[in-house]
């Protein structure tokens, strides 16, 4: 269903630093390596449209890895989302997951349809990962959602760097569901980030951002869900300005940064009492 006009996202430019990125030979396409996590409920959302909507005569997707959600076991993350839930929206989350699992839906499944290569390990640091990743001599390794913290060999592994989605403004948002903190706080936007990857977490000069309107009583699934499709989006119009060497980063002020962790039953409930729902 097409968005009114309340809620179209508005992109902003950011252009106030000197760009460093240099433009692809003439004809050559951008070579994009994805690292994410194993979500089928919302970060599924960024693939479906990123893999409907981007330029094939541009980009070219060498690979995807896709890590367990939160790099935790499946026991760890029951009790997390449990506890921030609550039984009755956590039984219908269930329902959902198993829904997709029985359609065969997931990230992995989009990319083996799209003949897009899986490249598994079991940390993206790990040293014959690292060097797998360099031999597949990718411009950009494009993270979403992805579960670790990127070491320095990582960083270094593709030819005009790592960029990240983050679904928060930087630097106040940075940490973890930042999508539930900007509501948690009565936020009326959900920004949408990319951003450079540094060693320090969400800290790296910003490359575009993009405001999602928040209803007045809303609810965390549809943010979330529509957030991640304005991000696939979002992330398109960044890889081609890396391609044609038009980026424009812009440094972040950490004077301001704050982090968030992981919400608790209480911030749940405080997210209900300003009117919001979870699902």
């Amino acid at each position: 269903m097409p968005m009114d006009s309340t809620e179209r996202v508005r992109t902003i430019e950011t252009s106030r630093s000197a760009n460093p990125y240099h433009s692809l030979p003439l004809g050559r396409k951008l070579r994009v390596h994805f690292i994410t996590e194993d979500d089928p409920l919302y970060v599924i959302r960024f693939f479906e449209t990123f893999l409907e909507e981007y330029p094939r005569r541009e980009f070219e997707l060498v690979g995807v890895t896709v890590q367990a959600a939160f790099n935790e076991s499946l026991v760890a993350i029951a009790k997390r989302v449990f506890s921030l839930y609550g039984a009755t929206d956590f039984a219908r989350l269930l329902a959902r997951v198993a829904e997709q699992r029985a359609r065969g839906r997931s990230i992995a499944a989009l990319a083996r349809r799209e003949g897009i290569s899986l490249v598994p390990t079991t940390s993206v640091n790990e040293p014959g990962f690292v060097r797998r990743l360099r031999a597949a001599w990718p411009d950009v390794i494009v993270s979403v959602a992805a579960p670790e913290i990127f070491k320095p060999e990582i960083l270094g592994s593709a030819g005009l760097g790592c960029i990240n989605v983050h679904s928060g403004r930087l630097p106040v948002y940075r940490g973890m569901m930042p999508t539930f903190w900007q509501m948690h706080a009565g936020e009326r936007y959900a920004t949408v980030t990319v951003h450079e990857m540094v060693p320090k977490l969400d800290a790296g000069a910003v490359l575009a951002t993009a405001e999602y309107p928040i209803r007045r009583r809303d609810r965390l699934d549809r943010v979330m869900t529509e957030t991640k499709r304005e991000a696939a989006r979002l992330v398109i119009d960044v890889l081609r300005q890396l391609a044609s060497g038009t980026t424009t980063p812009e440094l972040l002020d950490m004077t301001t940064a704050s982090y968030f962790s992981f919400p608790k039953r209480s911030d749940r409930q405080k997210l209900r009492r300003r009117g919001h729902r979870m699902l």
